[in-house]
């Protein structure tokens, strides 16, 4: 009898191995498989605390870095004195910790652009007030000494001063939609500048600047709105609506861009002394520690030069501090990763062909070089100013993997992390302590408490459910590899192939890719995959009989300046030869269909889909494009002309194209597009689809009604993920 149990344990649970759950959409798009995060962490500085939203939104609540234990409840919307409201969607603590700015109703209007309803909160006191009763806020900026907040409201700034009963008066007032904008960026900044505010105080509270953006010269785009479900827009449900707002596009003209001041106590507006071509940009504007000083950054059109200027706001004069320059151009992520200390400002560059770290005084004396030159430095997490220690992220072993790492003033370089993968961090506000996410291809994200030294002190979050949900179905693990294209150019890949795979059979391959400058889909990453969580729609193409493959062609980040920026003025010629090179590689191995490999991607991986089905050489047998630019002289000024110039300067690359290499598209073809795109206009797949047809070459195309650039809403993205596979199913038999 006992031999008999054994034998039937044995036998179920060999039955239960065979009927492993099978992955569905439904479930990748709901996010099942998505892993915990802990997320929104504010460190509170110069402590080791963090703040943090409750995961019912209703909380402020404190912790300890080093415990990870909660500390003290900072916000209760179910405790509050004089107002009263239900939840939060976020918050922005003053500067002296005693107050903080509580987000609700929260309206977006573009990628990183909100309005919201901010109330004033003070923490010891418990008393909720609104911060205004005459409209939706943006930027809500606390004043250093924390007894003022600036803020926007139909492109006018405000400002209220706590002191006097919250007393609000109106500071510029030639603000007006598709007109004038002061304090916030307009569409083309805000999405490729990669920033939403662009006002702020000087340290000692005494004056407002802010950038002015004249956008009346921009040109129009329109976009047309219907009734639609998910939401439903009943004013549309007869006659179609029209949002239209300004989009300068390659060539065009761009805002008209200057720098303003308010002497808050003598109500005087000046115009700052900022150096600008007729044409340039003024990314970001950045408050100091000295009361007489601003920091303005500006860039020309070409985006090769960057000048940081010291301004004072009162005599208006301005003096250059640095300026960096690039052959072709400085890289957004210089911009985002300036760290401005107190009589330090750290500056990333590209300078010695790796992105390196600079240090400068506050008079522009270069007084230190961080990393070796031989590997990327990706993210800036802070400067130590007291010890000199400078935190930040690397690509250390290979392009794939990221390492947390730490120079001190000695020039003495530590690694903070052990483990090969992908790892990130988020520091204390005295930098004794802090989170690392870690994760891998294979593992989800595992969060831990750190010492400055590295060392783990606890384990916060390991997604052990996730990981026992992910035992129940069969999943192969992802495969990196590396191949020589006949031009001579190693790449790097990963693929997932059937759970049942047998090397004696031969299989269809679904090509997916990004491609775009200085992205990276090849990552040791939980985060890798078409559809993030783990790759889970690339396991889903798995079980249904593909292997799925990604490669990083030229282009692609990771690898150096000279590798990212060899295709400077000609997008998506290299890409798309290296995703033929993929291909042809491929079908030399035993394993593939040569004549069954497909290729997908979407937005800049949908353009080159488009250009790697359309190369010349005829190797893939179906291709998807969701939301692709098919002519970079109908994209934004500030992106395109980053890496291609002006229509102008460079007709020879921008005629290079999808539209114009239509007569040479080869292979079955969907085209999806959401018709409220406000990134890449629908005016993208009309203009090629049209070329398709006079061409004579067959496409099956969707729209998505009422849908952006990322495509979802209702149903949306599991429609969309459903056409996909199934395109791919009956198109590559």
């Amino acid at each position: 009898m006992k031999k008999f149990i054994i034998l039937s344990a044995l036998t179920l649970l060999c039955a239960g191995h065979l009927q492993a759950a099978s992955l569905t959409l439904n479930d990748i798009v709901n996010g099942r498989f998505a892993a915990k995060r802990i997320g929104g962490m504010m460190p509170i500085k110069g402590t080791d605390q963090y703040a943090r939203m409750s995961d019912d939104y209703t909380k402020v609540v404190q912790y300890s870095f080093k415990t990870g234990k909660e500390t003290e409840v900072l916000f209760d919307a179910a405790n509050t004195l004089g107002e009263h409201i239900r939840r939060i969607d976020g918050y922005i603590m003053s500067p002296d910790g005693t107050r903080m700015l509580i987000q609700t109703e929260t309206e977006y209007v573009y990628r990183r652009s909100f309005k919201a309803v901010y109330y004033i909160y003070t923490i010891k006191s418990r008393r909720l007030e609104r911060l205004s009763d005459t409209g939706k806020q943006q930027v809500p900026t606390w004043s250093p000494d924390g007894l003022q907040v600036a803020f926007v409201r139909d492109n006018n700034i405000f400002l209220v001063k706590l002191l006097y009963d919250n007393a609000e008066s109106q500071v510029t007032k030639d603000g007006k939609f598709n007109e004038v904008i002061n304090g916030i960026p307009d569409w083309v900044y805000e999405e490729e500048f990669e920033y939403n505010r662009a006002l702020c105080f000087n340290a000692d509270g005494t004056q407002i600047c802010w950038v002015r953006f004249d956008e009346s010269g921009v040109k129009k785009y329109a976009l047309q709105l219907f009734q639609g479900m998910e939401p439903k827009h009943e004013a549309y449900a007869i006659y179609p609506g029209e949002y239209s707002y300004k989009y300068p596009k390659a060539g065009e003209d761009n805002s008209k861009v200057t720098v303003w001041s308010y002497d808050i106590k003598s109500h005087q507006t000046r115009q700052l002394q900022v150096p600008l071509d007729a044409d340039g940009y003024i990314p970001r504007i950045v408050t100091t520690t000295d009361p007489e000083k601003i920091l303005v950054y500006t860039m020309n059109r070409h985006q090769d030069v960057l000048n940081i200027y010291t301004v004072n706001p009162r005599s208006t004069v301005a003096e250059l501090l640095i300026k960096e320059t690039d052959k072709k151009y400085v890289n957004e992520e210089v911009l985002a990763n300036i760290i401005i200390g107190k009589n330090q400002i750290l500056l990333p560059s590209e300078r010695s062909g790796h992105m390196q770290l600079y240090l400068y005084s506050m008079n522009g004396t270069l007084e230190r070089t961080i990393g070796d030159g031989e590997h990327d430095i990706t993210t800036v997490y802070g400067f130590d100013e007291q010890t000199g220690d400078v935190y930040y992220q690397a690509a250390l072993f290979n392009p794939h993997d990221r390492q947390v790492m730490v120079i001190h003033k000695n020039g003495k370089t530590e690694r903070l992390t052990t483990d090969e993968g992908w790892n990130t961090a988020l520091f204390s506000g005295d930098y004794k302590y802090f989170i690392k996410t870690w994760s891998d291809a294979n593992t989800p994200n595992v969060y831990s408490v750190c010492d400055n030294k590295g060392k783990v002190l606890s384990v916060q979050q390991d997604n052990s459910e996730l990981k026992a949900k992910l035992a129940d179905y069969r999943i192969a693990k992802k495969e990196f590899f590396s191949f020589t294209t006949s031009e001579g150019v190693t790449l790097d890949g990963w693929m997932v192939k059937p759970v049942d795979f047998s090397s004696s059979k031969k299989y269809p391959v679904i090509m997916f890719q990004y491609s775009g400058p200085g992205s990276q889909q090849v990552v040791n990453s939980w985060s890798v995959g078409s559809m993030g969580q783990g790759g889970m729609f690339d396991h889903y193409l798995a079980q249904e009989g593909f292997i799925v493959v990604c490669v990083d062609g030229r282009g692609t980040g990771g690898r150096g300046a000279d590798f990212e920026k060899c295709t400077y003025q000609m997008l998506g010629k290299l890409e798309a030869q290296d995703q033929v090179e993929t291909a042809l590689w491929l079908g030399k191995q035993a394993y593939v269909d040569k004549e069954r490999i497909g290729i997908w991607g979407w937005s800049y991986g949908g353009f080159c889909t488009l250009m790697s089905m359309s190369e010349g050489r005829a190797v893939f047998k179906a291709g998807v494009a969701v939301a692709p630019p098919t002519s970079y002289r109908f994209y934004d000024s500030v992106y395109t002309e980053r890496y291609m110039r002006t229509p102008k300067e460079n007709p020879t690359g921008y005629n290079d194209n999808p539209i114009t290499r239509a007569a040479k598209q080869h292979g079955a073809l969907l085209l999806c597009h959401g018709l409220a795109d406000d990134n890449v206009h629908p005016q993208n797949i009309y203009e090629y689809t049209e070329a398709l047809v006079q061409a004579d070459k067959d496409f099956k195309m969707n729209v998505y009604t009422n849908r952006n650039h990322s495509i979802y809403g209702g149903n949306t993205r599991n429609h969309l993920l459903r056409q996909i596979t199934q395109f791919f199913k009956e198109n590559m038999k």
